[in-house]
C-alpha cells in the first residue's frame, strides 16, 4: 500500500466545516457560456466507460436535452465500445445525435485521456470506481464538465483526491453532477424536505436497507489475463468496486447522509461476511454487511445490505421521529402530519442530466462534490468496520492512507486479495 503525500487528512471538525462550506456553495457559481460547439448551443458529450451503466447514462443525457450530441467514447475493451455504439444507434430517439466516428472511439487504459482530450464539453465518467479519481482529476484539469457515477472512489486517499478535484472544479466554474440519483427524484426530494422541516419532529433513528439479489458475472475466458478477468468482473474485487456496500448500497447510505444533514458520524460498528458467494470466482467481497452508525445528538442509523438469492428483498429507509415516521422511497409520512407524495415522477436518471445541462446553460453550474464524497466515505467506513470486526471512528477513516489496487495497469497478473476475516485483519 502507498500514501498520497500531496493530500492533507483533515480532522473531523475540519471535515464538518468543509462540508458546510461545500453545501452552502452549491449552485452559486457563475460560468461563461462559451463552452458549446462553435456557432451553436449544442453541448458535446464524451463517455468514459461503455458498460451498461455508461450506455444508459448516454441515453439519459441525450434524452434530457435535445441540444446535445455524443462525439467520443472510450473503454478499456473494444467489445464494450462496439456493444455500446450498437445499442445507441438502435435507439431511434437518440441515434441522430450519436455523432461518433471511427477515429473518436478509444480503447485501453488511457482511453479516458483520449476521450477527454477530444472536443467535448461534458464527460460522463462510468468506469469501475477504482479509476474514478484519476479520470475525474484529468477531466477537470482539461476544463470539462463532469457527470460522476457513484461511488467516487474505493479508498480514502481516492475520496480525498476527489474532494480536491471538486474544489478545483469550483474554481474553474465546472459542473460536477453525481450519479447518486435519488437526490434528483422529485418524490424523495419533497419527502426529505418535509422531514427536515419538522414533519415527524426530531429524527431519532433511521432503518436503512438495501437487501437485494445477486448480480451478473462475466465468467472467464482462457485468453484473459488475471487483470482482464478482474476488470471484466469488477464487482467482486474490493480494489475495483469497494465491495457492494460501496458500489450498490451507497444509494441507501447517501439517503441516510442526506437525512442527517451530510455531517460525519461519530463512529460505526459493523458485522459482515459471505455465506452464499463463497466460490473463488466471487473474488474477495462480502455478500452481506450490517452497520450501526452513531451520529451527534444520539441519532442512530441501522443499516443492512446484502446480495443473496432466495432471500427477502427490501430497499427503503424508515425514519423514526419524535412525532411520527416516514418511508423515503414510498414517499409516505405518518404521524401528526400524514402525507403522501402525489406529484410528478419523471425519471431521476434523466432528471439529473437535465438539471446539469440547465445549470451549465444558466451560468450556475451544479457542484455535488460535498455529498458525493461524504457518502462514499460512509460506505468505506462501514466496510472498514465489517472487514475488521472493530468499531471505527470517523478519525480512523479520514486518516487512513491505504490505497487499494496495483501500482500500474498492464495485461498480466493482478492482486489476488484474500477475503477479510473479521478479528484477523486490521482496520483498513
Amino acid at each position: 500500500m502507498s500514501d498520497i503525500p500531496s493530500l492533507q487528512f483533515p480532522s473531523r471538525r475540519m471535515f464538518l466545516q468543509n462540508s458546510a462550506v461545500t453545501a452552502a456553495a452549491l449552485g452559486t457559481l457563475g460560468f461563461p457560456q462559451s463552452v458549446h460547439a462553435a456557432g451553436t448551443d449544442v453541448l458535446r458529450i464524451g463517455l468514459v466507460g461503455c458498460g451498461g451503466r455508461g450506455t444508459d447514462a448516454v441515453i439519459n443525457a441525450l434524452t434530457a436535452d435535445p441540444h446535445t450530441e455524443l462525439v467520443a467514447i472510450g473503454d478499456t475493451f473494444a467489445d464494450r465500445t462496439a456493444s455500446c455504439l450498437k445499442t445507441l444507434k438502435e435507439n431511434k430517439d437518440i441515434a441522430p445525435r450519436v455523432a461518433v466516428s471511427d477515429d473518436s472511439v478509444f480503447t485501453g487504459f488511457d482511453a479516458y485521456k483520449q476521450v477527454i482530450d477530444s472536443p467535448v464539453d461534458v464527460v460522463l465518467l462510468a468506469t469501475p470506481p477504482h479509476f474514478r479519481p484519476a479520470h475525474f482529476a484529468y477531466a477537470v484539469e482539461k476544463g470539462k464538465h463532469c457527470f460522476v457515477e457513484k461511488p467516487v472512489a474505493v479508498d480514502v486517499p481516492g475520496v480525498l483526491s476527489v474532494q480536491k478535484t471538486c474544489e478545483e472544479a469550483k474554481r474553474k466554474n465546472l459542473a460536477v453532477v453525481s450519479g447518486l440519483c435519488w437526490r434528483y427524484d422529485l418524490g424523495v426530494k419533497e419527502t426529505i424536505q418535509r422531514i427536515q422541516d419538522g414533519a415527524i419532529g426530531d429524527i431519532m433513528a433511521i432503518e436503512s436497507r438495501y437487501n437485494a439479489g445477486t448480480l451478473w458475472h462475466r465468467g472467464r475466458e482462457p485468453e484473459w489475463s488475471e487483470m482482464e478477468y478482474q476488470i471484466r468482473n469488477w464487482l467482486y474485487f474490493t480494489w475495483l468496486s469497494g465491495d457492494h456496500i460501496n458500489e450498490q448500497a451507497i444509494h441507501s447510505l447517501d439517503k441516510t447522509g442526506w437525512l442527517t444533514g451530510d455531517i460525519a458520524p461519530i463512529q460505526a460498528m459493523g458485522i459482515g461476511g459471505r455465506q452464499q458467494r463463497t466460490d473463488k470466482k466471487y473474488g474477495n467481497v462480502f455478500d452481506h454487511h450490517v452497520v450501526f452508525y452513531e451520529y451527534p445528538n444520539d441519532v442512530r442509523v441501522f443499516f443492512t445490505c446484502r446480495q443473496q438469492d432466495n432471500c427477502s428483498s427490501f430497499v427503503d429507509e424508515i425514519v423514526i421521529g419524535t412525532k411520527g415516521t416516514a418511508r423515503i422511497l414510498t414517499n409516505l409520512i405518518k404521524g401528526e402530519k400524514k402525507w403522501k407524495y402525489k406529484g410528478p415522477k419523471p425519471s431521476m436518471y434523466v432528471q439529473e442530466h437535465e438539471e446539469m445541462f440547465k445549470s451549465i446553460r444558466s451560468g450556475s453550474p451544479i457542484n455535488n462534490g460535498g455529498y458525493m464524497t461524504n457518502s462514499t466515505l460512509l460506505a468505506i467506513m462501514g466496510r472498514m468496520s465489517t472487514y475488521s470486526g472493530q468499531d471505527v471512528k470517523w478519525e480512523d477513516v479520514i486518516s487512513n492512507t491505504d490505497k487499494l489496487g496495483p501500482s500500474k495497469y498492464e495485461w498480466a497478473d493482478a492482486p489476488l486479495e484474500t477475503v477479510a476475516i473479521p478479528g484477523m485483519v486490521p482496520v483498513a
